[in-house]
């Protein structure tokens, strides 16, 4: 047994936690954004970096802090009741609701759709999902290592694919970049900041953590100290890499809209620029990478979920669960990637607050001696934000007026909370309750001792 890893060593797990990150279907929202920022690219892209890779390395580095043994340990900290249910809609959400879903329609939108003229988009989306979700459930079934190695060699593969493209845009850039979209003529930084929340990562990094903790520990590196220290230097490469690719993409995004205007979503910006630059044989390239990487990560999605739920109902059988999600997925798929998109970001607005705050009182818990006060209240406060928070969005996407029992409530928090307007509202009620509450259990820690 060893203490430490060397370099080559960290950096293998650091690559592996890249690839585990980098579903192709990250790829279209920084092309949007870039798209849509126009001349306020930069602030945007800051924001977007937070979320998009800071808090996926948080999370990652939380679940090594913690010394939990899944999501589902740490969040018990809360009540095993409410532990379940963030669990599941966490898997369900980086799963057949949206991540997954999510993976055939980019794989689509990006490698197919430019081959499929408009009036058989639809028909040509059902049965690309058909074909592309009949292997994932094939794979899904039998996961063996063969999905693990086409992971190593496809998502380096991908980089230099997307490094040539990213260097040629730099280089010669498509157009001049044009004046920013009514969301990012202010405030340009938070919407950033929001927009993040579409890569999912963050919440995919409290499910990913324990595998590059398992991964750590195969290399024989046993203190929990060192296994923290290693967690940090491997995810920092990863989301090293995530963030250039990021800043890359949204840059290709901003250039593109002189010469192709505005797509509705992200992925035709990176198939228009690959026909641009490189003609035909740049765009079935990059189709082949993005559809191929698009599966792994299907299949490693589908795979976590049916185990995780496999875990919860052992009744039920894997093999069933691969089923029942894959058929879920494709189903789902086809309402396409626009309303996906749509509709997962009332999910998102009410899930993102509470996985953050989670992360947050992983790092203090020491301080207030783990006490479950601490966490119970503070997840409550933010449960009572958030969920108005994804309420709003679920109105705004659906383009309904909010319901009348949710006005006032509504009404208050826009009075009373700092930041409420921006969609961070949840912020200053938690660093509050965790301070009173952090007090609160020192103090009965301190009594209770004396007493004794």
């Amino acid at each position: 047994m060893k203490g430490k890893l060397s370099f080559s060593q960290y950096t293998a797990v650091g690559v592996m936690l890249f690839a585990l990150f980098f579903g192709a279907g990250n790829l279209i929202f920084p092309a949007q954004l870039g798209q849509n920022a126009g001349t306020n690219l930069l602030p945007a892209v800051f924001g977007f970096l937070i979320t998009g890779v800071g808090l996926p390395l948080l999370g990652i580095i939380a679940m090594s802090f913690s010394g939990s043994r899944n999501l589902q340990e740490l969040s018990s900290r809360i009540h095993p009741v409410y532990a379940v249910f963030f669990t599941s809609l966490l898997y369900l959400t980086i799963g057949p609701f949206f991540a997954s879903p999510r993976t055939g329609t980019v794989a689509f939108e990006i490698g197919v759709s430019p081959f499929v003229s408009e009036s058989s988009q639809q028909i040509g989306l059902f049965i690309f999902t058909l074909v592309f979700f009949a292997v994932v459930l094939l794979f899904s079934l039998k996961p063996a290592k063969l999905v693990d190695n086409v992971g190593k060699f496809l998502a380096p593969g991908l980089v230099i694919v997307l490094a040539v493209l990213l260097i040629t845009a730099i280089i010669n850039p498509l157009g001049a970049i044009e004046a920013p979209q009514e969301a990012y003529q202010s405030g340009a930084f938070v919407t950033g900041f929001l927009e993040g929340y579409n890569t999912m990562d963050a919440l995919a990094s409290l499910v990913f953590g324990i595998i590059v903790i398992n991964a750590i520990r195969a290399m024989g590196v046993t203190s929990k100290n060192e296994i923290l220290k290693t967690t940090i230097k491997s995810g920092s490469i990863a989301i090293l890499l995530l963030g250039v690719i990021y800043a890359g993409i949204a840059y290709l995004g901003a250039t593109s809209t002189q010469v192709f205007g505005i797509f509705e979503t992200g992925g035709p910006v990176l198939s228009s620029a690959a026909s641009h630059y490189f003609g035909l044989f740049g765009s079935v390239l990059l189709a082949i990478a993005i559809i191929l990487a698009c599966l792994t990560t299907a299949i490693g999605l589908t795979t976590a979920n049916a185990e995780y739920f496999h875990t919860l109902f052992p009744k039920i059988s894997y093999k069933t669960l691969v089923i029942f999600f894959a058929t879920l997925t494709f189903v789902i798929a086809n309402f396409g990637l626009a309303n996906i998109i749509t509709y997962s970001v009332p999910v998102l607005m009410f899930l993102y607050p509470l996985a953050i705050v989670l992360m947050l009182l992983t790092f203090l818990s020491p301080l207030f001696n783990h006490a479950q006060l601490v966490y119970a209240s503070t997840i409550a406060v933010t449960f009572l934000i958030s969920i108005f928070d994804g309420l709003k969005a679920l109105c705004e996407s659906l383009g309904i007026d909010y319901f009348a029992w949710m006005q006032p409530i509504i009404g208050f928090y826009e009075q009373t909370l700092p930041l409420y307007s921006q969609g961070l509202g949840w912020v200053l009620p938690a660093i509050i309750v965790i301070a009173i509450t952090g007090v609160i259990s020192r103090f009965q820690k301190t009594a209770t001792v004396h007493a004794s």
